[in-house]
């Protein structure tokens, strides 16, 4: 593609990019949490009373370096962010983005060491002293401890500083400095002086979030059902990793002394639980916005829906979608990755969406209620017995079937009753599905992805009306020049579940699991001379 002059981007777009951007720390989090869940429990004292046959060296050797490498998540968490938000903001030069995120984190952290130094209350081993300033060790620099919330900021600066000196250009005696080269100089500079202001400005942030945390614990069992039903209402605009982030990783999710350590946000308190030793079961406090309150509506709800909408196809046509319904339900069961099945119905019946949505909000609220202390991210069935099975009974696993089998049965009544009385253009409804030509079925079956990418080029406009392409879990994020160019109609022909405008220059296809290579095909395509 021949080089472009960037476009600035809006707030709207800003927002989408930051949000998509966690989704890499968070997908090595969840893994991470796997790897920590299933080490501690086949080598705590209760499973291993109950399984004997595990208590040997090798085995608990196993799941010890398990839990071990697994514990890297919690442990350098914040770093994490720093360095993913600007390699997956910056448009270009991605690596000197992402190195300069660590440059940028780790001078912000030795500029605060260097004030608190300076003011006498470093260096100190005073549990007291360190407690009263926040202070940390954070990559080996004592440090006051701004956890995600100060790792974000400094991956928007790098990211700002990125795109404003990526192509600089300096008189001819430093021109060696010049370029990508200038970016870790300039964000040495600034996050140098932005983490002396750390220790003064600091506090009012510590305040918002805290402020926000009591906010939402005040409202008793209803707190965790406004914060399940708004994440779900900000996922169609791509929104939703923000919200997720600050309840998960700031003092809003909760702040709790574990290990002898204050950790906040409620993933990290559980993560923290996880790979203490001497902690007993999990605060209910903290896994009350995690895993659980998910798992009604993943596990049993939108199965029951994808049911309903198979039921309610033509006969004809059912052959047709039971492989889009069945590897929808399989993503979101095995995978946490409810899309596939989400966007299946958010356009044509938004209401339905919006049921979903508190019915989502409720299931965090069930489970809480009912005591269930089930952690990680994704609510899928490898949660559910990594997190809830394999720790024993105190976690009350065993009342998630229960729940789930209610709201199966509840979605599937109310999906089959909305898409029946009012007629609902869910798939398979129309008298003919498909209108991909012969040639695009062809081109679907001979490419990687499965889809038709040639024909989704031109339906997008061609190459020359893209400006940027990426991705996310299941959609392309595009910006085009023209979007009345964009045909709707062929792409969902072409097998895309939905098509999002953002504004007059950009837009989101939904395509599922199989994104990655539905782009990865694009960018190739669009690489090629024209002819």
């Amino acid at each position: 593609m021949p080089t472009q002059t960037k476009q600035k981007i809006t707030l709207w777009e800003f927002f989408q990019s930051l949000g998509k951007t966690f989704m890499l720390p968070v997908a090595l989090l969840s893994f991470c949490g796997i790897m920590l869940g299933i080490g501690s429990s086949l080598s705590s004292r209760d499973v291993l009373t109950l399984l004997p046959v595990l208590d040997n060296t090798p085995l608990q050797l196993l799941f010890t370096w398990m839990s071990k490498i697994g514990s890297f998540g919690f442990s350098f968490l914040p770093v994490m962010f720093a360095v993913a938000i600007p390699l997956g903001m910056a448009r270009d030069n991605k690596g000197v983005a992402a190195f300069a995120g660590f440059v940028g984190f780790t001078v912000f952290n030795l500029a605060t060491n260097f004030y608190l130094t300076t003011k006498g209350i470093l260096p100190s081993v005073d549990p007291l002293v360190l407690k009263a300033n926040n202070i940390q060790t954070v990559l080996g620099i004592q440090s006051i401890d701004t956890g995600i919330l100060g790792a974000i900021i400094v991956g928007i600066v790098v990211f700002l500083l990125h795109e404003r000196f990526s192509t600089i250009r300096l008189p001819d005696a430093l021109s060696f400095f010049g370029g990508t080269r200038f970016v870790p100089i300039i964000t040495l500079l600034v996050l140098g002086l932005l983490g002396l202001l750390v220790p003064l400005i600091w506090p009012w942030f510590a305040m918002g979030i805290n402020g926000l945390g009591r906010l939402i614990h005040s409202a008793g069992a209803f707190g965790p059902m406004i914060f399940g039903t708004v994440e779900r209402l900000l996922l169609p605009f791509g929104l939703q990793h923000i919200l997720v982030a600050i309840i998960r990783f700031t003092e809003a999710g909760g702040t709790m002394d574990v290990c002898g350590h204050s950790v906040s946000g409620a993933l990290t308190i559980f993560q923290a639980q996880l790979s203490c030793p001497t902690t007993h079961g999990f605060s209910e406090s903290a896994t009350q916005f995690l895993s659980q309150g998910k798992m009604p509506a993943f596990l049993g709800g939108l199965p029951g829906a994808a049911l309903a909408m198979y039921h309610c196809a033509r006969p004809e046509n059912r052959h047709k979608i039971k492989g889009l319904l069945i590897s929808g339900v399989v993503a979101c069961v095995v995978g946490g990755t409810t899309e596939p099945l989400e966007f299946l119905f958010l356009f044509v019946a938004p209401f339905l969406y919006l049921i979903h949505a508190i019915l989502t909000g409720l299931g965090f609220t069930i489970m809480s209620v009912l005591g269930v202390t089930i952690g990680n991210t994704d609510g899928n069935i490898i949660d559910f017995v990594v997190f809830g099975v394999l720790h024993g009974l105190q976690t009350k696993w065993y009342m998630v079937p229960v729940v789930a089998a209610v709201w199966f049965v509840a979605y599937y009544a109310i999906f089959r009753f909305a898409i029946t009385r009012f007629n609902i253009k869910t798939p398979g409804r129309d008298i003919d599905n498909s209108t991909t030509s012969e040639k695009s079925a062809k081109a679907a079956s001979s490419s990687k992805s499965g889809y038709d990418t040639p024909g989704i080029l031109v339906a997008l406009g061609g190459a020359d009306n893209i400006v940027s392409l990426d991705n996310c879990i299941t959609r392309l994020r595009l910006s085009v020049k023209d979007m009345k160019l964009v045909d709707d109609a062929t792409l969902k022909n072409l097998r895309a579940i939905g098509v999002v405008h953002v504004n007059e220059h950009n837009l989101q296809v939904v395509i599922g699991p199989q994104v990655q290579s539905v782009k990865d095909e694009l960018d190739y395509l669009i690489a090629q001379p024209s002819v």
